[in-house]
């Protein structure tokens, strides 16, 4: 109750505001320097983290690379190699074509020539022997027997070109170009001739002799 008592008491209550005071200044200056390391050390440890994750990933996607094949879009190779294997099986198809044809083309030219064989052995041949002075066999038939034999040796040498030889060395083109002039002067003559050996036959069908003779040669081929 003093005056001087409450003096010291007051002074007491100023100096430890002041302690407090400087307390939380101090704390105030030093707060930001924790602060700061606190942070940058966690910075570090995130990133720290984000490289292992990403470490991680990448060697996960190396290790399931081969079960995701099937899954991921194609590659640049892997589409080469499609179109390679399509190509291929075009080129397969072509071949396999070109081989029937060729096939084809044989076996109409034997079938032609057993034709033209049945026809001279059979009609030609027979006819000539009967010597009949009103018939002309070589102005009916033209020349059938040339082309008999031209077909013949277009035959042998299609097979020439063809037998024991692998289809895609099977080359016939040559074969038509070097028996192309032997075709073009054969045929002339026998297209030349083939509007006359019809009126020709016409002609020869109105004689009831003759027509019989005919009919007996066609008889003969059946």
């Amino acid at each position: 109750d003093c005056p001087g008592k409450e003096g010291t008491g007051g002074r007491k209550r100023n100096l430890t505001l002041l302690r407090n005071k400087l307390y939380l200044g101090q704390r105030r200056r030093t707060e930001p320097v924790v602060e700061s390391t606190t942070t940058a050390g966690d910075h570090g440890n995130l990133r720290r983290s984000q490289s292992d994750r990403t470490e991680y990933s990448q060697k996960l996607q190396e290790k399931m690379a081969p079960q995701m094949v099937s899954s991921t879009p194609a590659t640049p190779l892997q589409e080469d190699k499609e179109e390679e294997e399509e190509e291929e099986e075009v080129r397969r198809c072509m071949m396999a074509r070109r081989v029937k044809i060729i096939a084809e083309l044989l076996q109409t030219e034997k079938d032609y020539i057993s034709d033209l064989d049945l026809c001279i052995k059979e009609v030609i041949q027979p006819l000539r022997n009967m010597q009949i002075a009103r018939f002309d066999v070589d102005g009916l038939f033209s020349n059938v027997e040339l082309v008999h034999q031209l077909s013949a040796k277009l035959l042998s040498l299609l097979e020439e070109a063809t037998t024991d030889v692998e289809p895609p060395m099977q080359i016939i083109g040559e074969v038509f170009l070097q028996i192309k002039g032997p075709l073009e002067d054969t045929y002339k003559i026998y297209c030349y001739h083939h509007d006359d050996a019809h009126t020709m036959l016409e002609y020869y069908e109105k004689d009831e002799e003759l027509k019989q003779h005919l009919r007996d040669c066609v008889q003969s081929l059946k």
